[in-house]
């Protein structure tokens, strides 16, 4: 069986890509000779390769995206579940992994629309545990990995030392990122008054703090940059983003990461 998607890659296709220059080992049939005729130069030509798509859905599982009712984790699980689905009836090869500050858990690649409950039961066993370090799990993820391909990054991406970093390690490494922000309207606005303890669902770290209602439109506004920074990082790297927000109808969710575009080929 062969995917309806396909990607390219250097190797022994037929279609030229580019030339490099010649070492000392290189097959003497990929020499171009008539580069060498005319300005005396010894280049091997490229050929572009295509192999079936690979769709890798990286899902946080840290303990932020089961914070409260665990929403957002549930919200990751069913877009990794639906978009897998699509991936799999077009004979795509998907493989899904959990991570928090490293690879907890992986289901190995696998292809055909049957293999959905596969991906149902492996899902369904991911339990929100652990800090978030996206930087040395996407490290972790890549060294694993060397079929390049679709990278779907699920996460709130709360990491504390930056969401860039886990994103970055993607790009460097020839994949390509997809980021799905899942996002709760109540991180926005907690609901909180008064003298409160503090404490970071990750870490266990406290801190004593004095709710008002002016901290409280401070923190939104700050949210709210916050958010925005991210967009602007993924736009100005062409990365396709979508904000996938917990209030928002899941179908719709769904249709936007199609509008985006990035996924569908």
């Amino acid at each position: 069986m062969r995917a309806e998607r396909r990607t390219k890659k250097s190797g022994s296709g037929v279609e030229f890509a580019d030339h490099r220059e010649y070492q000392p080992g290189d097959d003497f049939r990929y020499l171009d000779w008539n580069i060498y005729q005319r300005f005396g130069r010894l280049l091997v030509r490229l050929f572009e390769e295509e192999e079936d798509l690979s769709i890798y859905f990286i899902l946080d599982t840290s303990s932020s995206m089961g914070f409260g009712d665990g929403e957002k984790l549930r919200h990751g699980k069913r877009l990794a579940a639906a978009l897998a689905y699509v991936g799999l009836a077009n004979l795509d090869r998907v493989s899904i992994v959990a991570t928090a500050d490293r690879v907890t858990e992986r289901m190995q690649e696998t292809r055909g629309k049957a293999r959905i409950f596969k991906v149902f039961r492996f899902l369904t066993q991911l339990k929100a545990e652990g800090t978030t370090d996206l930087g040395e799990a996407m490290k972790t993820f890549v060294a694993q990995n060397k079929r390049r391909g679709l990278a779907v990054l699920i996460s709130d991406l709360y990491d504390p030392a930056g969401f860039e970093a886990g994103i970055n390690v993607l790009r460097y490494n020839k994949f390509d990122p997809f980021v799905v922000h899942v996002t709760d309207p109540a991180d926005a606005r907690p609901k909180l008054a008064g003298d409160v303890l503090l404490y970071d669902c990750e870490t266990g770290d406290e801190r004593e703090v004095t709710v008002t209602a002016k901290v409280l439109e401070r923190f939104e506004h700050v949210y709210g940059e916050y958010l925005g920074e991210i967009e602007r990082f993924c736009s100005t790297r062409q990365v396709p983003y979508i904000r996938a927000d917990v209030g928002v109808p899941f179908e719709e969710l769904i249709l936007r990461v199609f509008r985006r575009g990035g996924f569908l080929r």
